[in-house]
């Protein structure tokens, strides 16, 4: 009896050690996971808000929300969940700022000793510097300023499935659309880039 209990305990206590190290697996894994995401996350925000300390508190919001929230989750799901929080903040950002510019415009009008335009007071995001130094191995300056010129939701769709490599389903997913949106918004951001770059 005593042999079987000492057997047993010993078993327990493998068990529980195994765990532990699952756990230890994991996460390593996490941290790696984020590490290699994160610079890519960062050039999707950026693209997207093309201001760098702007993308940069998105990017890890992000982070944060996933080790808070999908940290058990498989490791196989984290990529998925990851950009499906990453486009969400994204999406909530650009919300924000238009709120915001509705109100520069509104008070610019009842300032009197303002004489700027309202144009002026809204922020300028088509023709801002592009990232130089930032993955010059794969995506060029050309390319990066005509993605960032993109509507967010063609940005979206065509890194998604172009860059990051996600299929028509899982875009969708991600982008809380349906299958044709994702076709739609993909088709518009490739034509859209043909007409721009040429033979480039």
């Amino acid at each position: 009896m005593r042999m079987a209990a000492l057997i047993t305990d010993h078993n327990e206590r493998l068990e529980r050690d195994s765990h532990k190290d699952d756990g230890l697996d994991d996460t390593t894994r996490l941290d790696t996971f984020l590490r290699e995401v994160s610079r890519r996350a960062f050039v999707v925000a950026r693209l997207a808000t093309h201001d760098e300390d702007e993308a940069m508190d998105i990017v890890q919001d992000a982070m944060f929300k996933l080790v808070q929230k999908y940290a058990g989750s498989p490791h196989g799901e984290w990529g998925a969940l990851f950009h499906t929080i990453l486009h969400s903040r994204i999406n909530d950002w650009h919300r924000r700022q238009k709120v915001r510019n509705r109100w520069r415009v509104f008070f610019s009008k009842n300032d009197d000793e303002d004489n700027s335009a309202p144009e002026d007071q809204v922020a300028q995001t088509q023709f801002l510097e592009p990232e130089r130094q930032l993955l010059q191995d794969e995506m060029s300056v050309l390319v990066q300023e005509a993605v960032g010129q993109l509507p967010l939701r063609q940005q979206q769709a065509l890194l998604l499935r172009g860059w990051e490599g996600y299929d028509i389903a899982e875009t969708a997913k991600i982008m809380k659309c349906s299958a044709g949106s994702v076709k739609t918004h993909y088709s518009r951001a490739i034509h859209s880039l043909r007409e721009k770059l040429g033979d480039h």
